[in-house]
């Protein structure tokens, strides 16, 4: 297992065996794996990732991690768990031994399956730290750390599971990824501007002329160029504008595009403009419109 599962594995529960504690509740089952052993502790977690039970799994993180995956978006929280397990979807845990008696354990998905086998624990006080293998053959190694009387999940391999940095490095991500797709809908959004002047010998007076149209009912007020949110002006977090730039020949107008975060910076750091020579500009504006003075994108050729 390398670094590519680092989010991919929760505590959980053992609940596998017909004996005394598999009649107590779920809660208090979950309580008492976490209270165990360290090997206990992480298939506990590993159970409540693959079930996709977010509660059960926090009870496996240190304090500081608990607080902070909890709360995370909602979003964040169930590719955390993805990730940890290696599946997509919620699985059914199912918890066996090899012939060694050391823990493994299968978690199957609708539309995949991963199977999991824990190592011997090294433990020195109140470390510990077991190897795990997935069934692909990949491996790593577990850390935790007792807090608070039970056995908390603290690294992946050599890097500590810091949700709060997670956090930040996730939603940093989103945001460069959100202003990505903003460069790719602003381009998009010209070539549907220069697909409309070729069909009906001018430019379209607003971006709602380019949206859907009925079928067999194309026309310059409904061009089906574009789907219904890029024609009202906004989509993945950006409001689009657009003018025409007058020219003395109707034929040689041109026009401009903007591109602004709808909620900065949340949504997004840089604004785009894209001038009448099809050149990209970007910055970050503070949710202001960027315009030709400011530079263009990496990547972008000056005429």
């Amino acid at each position: 297992m390398n670094s590519k599962i680092l989010p991919k594995l929760p505590v959980l529960a053992l609940a596998a065996c017909i004996s005394f504690e598999f009649w107590l509740p779920e809660s208090v089952r979950a309580q008492n794996a976490r209270e165990a052993d360290p090997s206990s502790a992480l298939s506990a977690a590993l159970v409540a990732a693959c079930r996709a039970n977010e509660t059960q799994f926090a009870n496996y993180l240190t304090d500081e991690n608990k607080t902070a995956f909890l709360g995370l978006p909602d979003e964040q929280r169930r590719s955390f768990l993805k990730r940890l397990s290696l599946t997509n979807d919620p699985g059914q845990p199912l918890i066996s031994s090899d012939d060694h008696k050391r823990i493994v354990l299968h978690c199957q998905a609708a539309a995949q399956s991963a199977e999991f086998h824990l190592g011997d624990p090294r433990v020195h006080e109140n470390l510990a730290f077991i190897p795990i293998t997935a069934a692909d053959g990949n491996s790593s190694e577990f850390g935790l750390v007792k807090e608070g009387g039970g056995w908390r999940l603290l690294s992946l391999g050599l890097v500590l599971i810091d949700i709060p940095q997670l956090s930040k490095e996730w939603a940093g991500q989103e945001v460069a990824a959100r202003e990505e797709a903003a460069i790719e809908t602003i381009r998009g959004l010209a070539d549907a501007i220069q697909s409309y002047r070729r069909a009906f010998g001018k430019l379209p007076e607003s971006l709602a002329q380019l949206g859907p149209a009925p079928k067999d009912e194309i026309s310059p007020d409904q061009a089906n160029l574009v789907n219904e949110h890029l024609a009202r002006g906004g989509q993945g977090g950006y409001q689009f504008r657009y003018r025409i730039v007058p020219a003395a020949d109707d034929a040689n107008s041109g026009f401009e595009l903007a591109a602004t975060p709808d909620a900065y910076p949340k949504n997004g750091r840089r604004s785009f403009f894209l001038d009448t020579e099809g050149k990209l500009h970007g910055a970050d504006k503070h949710g202001a419109v960027a315009t030709t003075d400011d530079p263009l994108i990496p990547g972008e050729k000056a005429a």
